[in-house]
This record gives structure tokens, sequence and C-alpha cells, in this order.
């Protein structure tokens, strides 16, 4: 946003077209946030860091980041108990949760590939509300629809040129061939 004054000597206010950078800088602490939401899962159940992977329970010590929650986490009466309780300990879930987490995580948190982290970020985020089904505290709206309205909101807006490597990103030959991947 180029700063210039107007005839009376003074700066104007940011119109509607120009969005403040106050708002960009918050987009890229929240998108950040989810980053470090995404990453954090993914490296949990990598290493077994206590949070709540305990280290013997970690895929370094040759466990399955899904089985455990697949297997005891779904709620037995909810919807996704039957369609998603078989996929527990499979490979091919594990590594697309796994890259999923990490993946996503680290891309949000350096601000490169936001549209893609984001949205699959979001699609994870939907997939664990719709396994919590019913929800215990709330009839309808949880965490995990927050963080994906919160995917939603970064994926859509310019949240990789703030606080990340997102600027040099978009001006790179692959990016501007394909600037989905913005």
């Amino acid at each position: 946003m180029s700063t210039t004054l107007d005839h009376a000597g003074t700066t104007p206010a940011p119109t509607a077209s120009e969005p403040s950078r106050t708002s960009d800088l918050l987009v890229g602490l929240v998108r950040i946030a989810l980053g470090w939401v995404l990453l954090w899962a993914g490296l949990d159940k990598v290493f077994g860091l206590g949070w709540p992977t305990e280290r013997e329970a970690s895929v370094l010590e040759g466990n399955s980041p899904t089985e455990g929650y697949l297997t005891f986490g779904l709620n037995p009466d909810g919807p996704a108990h039957d369609l998603l309780s078989g996929w527990a300990g499979n490979p091919v879930v594990d590594v697309l949760y796994l890259a999923g987490t990490l993946g996503a995580g680290l891309a949000l948190m350096l601000g490169v590939v936001i549209r893609i982290a984001a949205l699959g970020g979001g699609v994870l985020m939907v997939m664990l509300w719709f396994s919590a089904l019913p929800l215990e505290h709330n009839p309808f709206f949880d965490q995990h629809l927050f963080y994906a309205l919160i995917a939603v909101v970064v994926a859509v807006s310019p949240a990789g040129r703030q606080l990340g490597l997102g600027r040099w990103w978009s001006g790179t030959p692959l990016v501007r061939k394909a600037p989905w991947l913005a």
C-alpha cells in the first residue's frame, strides 16, 4: 500500500479496495497459527512429543499415526464410526494424514502454496469434525469447523504475503506460470 498525501497534506484512510496493513498482518498471524496447529499434530505423531502422543506410540517407534484415533477416538454412536474405523492403520491413510498435517502445516507457516495447504487443512478439519459427531458440547459447531473456516479465509486472502515467504514465492517462475500454486 503506498502512502500519498491529499491536497490538505494529510494521509487519507485506506479505502475498501485498499486493504490495511493491520488486517494483512492479522491474516498472516492467523495463517501461521493454523499452520502451527497442523504442523504440531504431525510432529507429535511422528516424534511422540507427549502432547498427546507418547514416545512409545510415535511413528518413529513403528506405530500408525491414525490407528489410535480411528480405533478408540470415534464415537461408536456417530455416523463416522462405521465409515472410518476400518481405515485405522491403513498405510495410505497414514501417509495422507501426515502429508496433510506436516505438509500443509509447514507450507502455511512459511507462507507458500497457501491455497492448496489451507484448503487441504480445511478438508482435514471438516473430516475431524465429522468424525466427532454427535458433538459433546455443542449441537453443531466445534473447533474443527472454526479451523476449517479460518482455512477458507486464509485460502482466499493474500495471507502468504505477510510474515512469510509468499512475496518471494509468488514471484518465482513456477508460480508465475501456475498462479494457483501461490
